[in-house]
């Protein structure tokens, strides 16, 4: 669910940069830019978008992690006390960030295409 949310916000971003920018395209190709390079402008940027994202994301997480740690959660359950302590593995935070890149290029693929 939430990579699908990644995809449809990238790619949103993605076409309205490319709708902005038709004046843009327009002169660079007007000046003889290949389409290959326009479309990789896109991508590029798309990347970026992708990776500042998930970055950003995981340093948010991070911080509320360990507030969390710092505070662990506690319920009432019967006369039981449960305390949480949440924990996250590098391994993860790598899939993440990598599954982040990975759909914000795919999401900017199309916008690039047409762009280009």
């Amino acid at each position: 669910m939430l990579i699908s949310i990644v995809l449809v916000s990238v790619l949103n971003v993605m076409l309205m940069a490319v709708y902005e920018r038709i004046r843009e395209i327009g002169t660079l190709a007007a000046i003889g830019t290949q389409p290959n390079t326009i479309m990789g402008m896109f991508i590029y940027e798309g990347l970026l978008l992708g990776l500042v994202g998930a970055i950003a994301g995981i340093l948010l997480s991070l911080a509320f992690l360990a507030l969390l740690q710092a505070m662990p959660p506690t319920f009432a359950f019967g006369r039981e006390i449960i305390t949480l302590h949440p924990t996250v593995s590098l391994a993860d935070l790598g899939w993440v960030l990598l599954a982040s890149v990975l759909v914000s290029v795919l999401a900017s693929l199309q916008p690039a295409w047409r762009a280009s």
